[in-house]
């Protein structure tokens, strides 16, 4: 099954709930002690070229930051290293804490 690049905060909180999908963090330390998304591993964007061996290879990966933009280069990125099991999450923490999905402050 081909994923798409993108998919909504309840997309994504529902892959992660029902098929124990991986979810990326690539925003900032500083972001992740304001807030998280439970269960999130925090690699920021900047280091992740050198951190890719740490994602899972037999998971999807959804990746997200504040507001999208991150995390869709991320995606981008990772697509082009032969990762192609990564979506981004649009909208990122706001949308996902806007559509009532839950965060850790």
């Amino acid at each position: 099954m081909d994923l798409p690049v993108e998919v909504s905060p309840e997309e994504a909180h529902a892959a992660l709930a029902g098929e124990g999908a991986y979810l990326l963090d690539v925003r900032e330390p500083w972001e992740w002690a304001e807030r998280r998304i439970p269960g999130a591993v925090l690699i920021p964007l900047v280091e992740l070229p050198g951190r890719i061996a740490e994602l899972p290879g037999d998971r999807d990966v959804y990746v997200h930051c504040r507001v999208g933009q991150r995390s869709r280069r991320a995606v981008d990125y990772l697509r082009g290293s032969g990762r192609p099991r990564t979506v981004n999450v649009a909208g990122g923490i706001d949308a996902w804490e806007a559509a009532g999905l839950p965060v850790t402050r």
